[in-house]
């Protein structure tokens, strides 16, 4: 299944040595972390505040017990391992093909996997700072938590370092990003529908030989890519072999 496909993956990649990825929920989902926009997927479910609302900076300061209800329960999978889309772009990585992950996704799998370069546009449920003191804590830490969690220093409240609706991207990793885009000879995106703004934009500072889609679904802008695979993303990864 894919094999042409794969194939023409296979040699795009043996052909490039700066490869960038650009990833969303969809490169998570085989490791049992469910998407947002999917037909089953965390916007689809019912509450009684939408998902949207629930992780607003506004619905943070107002209403924290709620937001860590929704927060602990939905988008804190502690269990969650690395699948071979996670594993396979760590090759490359260590092998010297792929320069940078560039995420959308907050779960941390990309290190969990063993990448090292890595720019987490939404931030990350591993890394969580007393709003006051700022003193770090863990993800365990918070997830373990009763109702809202505070700052064993200053009773302060923790605040996760995810970027929440209503907030801005931190300008470091955005820097870093678009510059790793650009300096890429091939780009592969995968597991996004690409209509999260600004993230979506990124590729657009691309400008290298060949851009790669890989997406079960179709996206949600035109992409002139070289090549499309509509498939799970772990499952076409899983078959590529990996050459310095």
């Amino acid at each position: 299944m894919y094999e042409t496909e794969v194939e023409q993956l296979q040699r795009m990649i043996d052909e490039s040595s700066r490869i960038v990825f650009f990833g969303g929920a969809g490169v998570s989902t085989e490791s049992g972390i469910p998407d947002f926009r999917s037909a089953d997927g965390i916007y689809r479910q019912q509450y009684r505040y939408s998902p949207e609302e629930v992780v607003s900076h506004s619905f943070f300061m107002r209403y924290p017990q709620e937001f860590y209800e929704f927060y602990k329960e939905k988008m804190m999978i502690l269990d969650a391992r690395p699948n071979p889309a996670h594993l396979k772009l760590a090759e490359l990585e260590r092998a010297g093909k792929l320069s940078a992950v560039v995420t959308q996704n907050i779960d941390g799998l990309h290190q969990a996997a063993g990448s090292r370069n890595v720019y987490e546009l939404h931030g990350s449920i591993m890394r969580n700072y007393c709003m006051d003191c700022h003193t770090f804590y863990g993800a365990q830490e918070v997830k373990a938590s009763e109702g809202i969690p505070r700052c064993t220093k200053c009773g302060g409240i923790i605040k996760p370092d995810v970027v929440l609706y209503e907030e801005g991207l931190d300008s470091r990793v955005i820097n870093g990003a678009v510059k790793t885009i650009r300096g890429a000879d091939m780009m592969i995106i995968g597991g996004t529908s690409l209509v999260v703004y600004p993230a979506a934009g990124f590729i657009d500072y691309f400008e290298g030989k060949y851009l790669v889609v890989i997406n079960k679904s179709e996206t949600g802008r035109n992409v002139h890519a070289d090549l499309m695979i509509s498939a799970p993303i772990g499952e076409v990864l899983g078959q590529i072999s990996v050459h310095p």
